[in-house]
């Protein structure tokens, strides 16, 4: 027995409308075709599917199997239709985003908040695992989108700029380093660095300044949260070099200090890395926008 999607929407349509002339109105279609397909499906099923003495006409228990099994198949594929005609029109989609920069935590759950009601049919997730390989782990599509701050020239793979930020000293107020307009690489040699748990590679103190400078601080230690930082700092445990985004209720608090880094400061730039045939799907190029303005309100707050 070979049963179509079109069988089965018939034998719900005439249920549903209780006759062959009603049915074949809500089909579209002549009522002499429905009956001739009715009765092609009975010659296939070798059985009757309806009553057809009773008014309105009523499945028989035949009828009523194959119903049963239209309503549990059919609203299925009608929800992967709606799904296939959501990503056609751009309205829905994956974005699972992976971070190379630890604190964009700060900026990126108002950007997903404002996100979400925009776009409530996209699946979004963030994948923080990926942050030594995300954009190996983009060309490969296992994620959607990277937010990073060392663009690459790769085949197929776009970086749109988001944003410019500065990479901020910060120490407690009662610190020999607090009297001073700003700190160099060489400031840091007998200082405590506290920093997120990242490689050095992804992080802008070494990457920009003691690197290059070839100092070494006194020692690292590693710290998950931003709030545990700080409260290291204020305890005066140690110093930090955090982006102005995180710090911009610090600077008005007087158990901090915040001084830039080098007589000239320090501005980075954050990228959004997609796939090329990615980057302008609507959702995609409406989540960028955001991340163009939502955190600059951050930054000036």
């Amino acid at each position: 027995m070979h049963i179509e999607f079109r069988h089965l929407r018939t034998i719900r349509a005439i249920h549903e409308a209780g006759g062959l002339a009603r049915a074949a109105d809500l089909m579209n279609m002549t009522q002499s075709a429905l009956s001739h397909q009715v009765k092609g499906l009975e010659e296939q099923a070798g059985v009757e599917l309806f009553v057809r003495r009773s008014k309105p006409l009523k499945l028989s228990a035949a009828g009523q199997k194959l119903l049963r099994l239209a309503e549990k198949v059919l609203p299925e594929i009608e929800a992967l239709e709606d799904d296939f005609n959501g990503l056609r029109s751009g309205k829905s989609g994956r974005l699972h985003i992976a971070i190379e920069c630890h604190a964009c935590f700060e900026w990126l759950f108002p950007v997903l908040e404002l996100f979400r009601r925009a776009w409530p049919d996209v699946d979004v997730d963030i994948r923080p695992g990926l942050a030594f390989g995300a954009l190996p782990a983009l060309q490969k599509e296992e994620v959607d989108l990277v937010i990073s701050s060392d663009p690459e020239d790769l085949e197929g793979v776009d970086f749109s700029p988001l944003f410019d930020y500065s990479p901020v000293f910060v120490a407690s107020s009662q610190h020999p380093l607090a009297q001073k307009a700003f700190v160099e690489a060489e400031d840091f040699r007998d200082e405590m660095l506290i920093t997120y748990p990242v490689d050095r590679s992804r992080l802008d103190v070494f990457t920009e300044l003691l690197t290059p400078a070839k100092v070494e601080p006194k020692g690292i230690r590693q710290v998950e949260l931003t709030a545990v930082i700080l409260l290291l700092v204020a305890s005066n445990r140690g110093v930090a070099v955090l982006p102005d985004w995180v710090v911009r209720d610090v600077k008005y608090n007087v158990d901090y200090v915040t001084r830039p880094l080098t007589a000239k400061g320090m501005t980075r730039r954050l990228y959004a890395a997609t796939r090329s045939d990615d980057t302008s799907k609507p959702y995609m190029s409406h989540l960028i926008r955001l991340g163009r303005t939502e955190p600059v309100k951050l930054q000036r707050a």
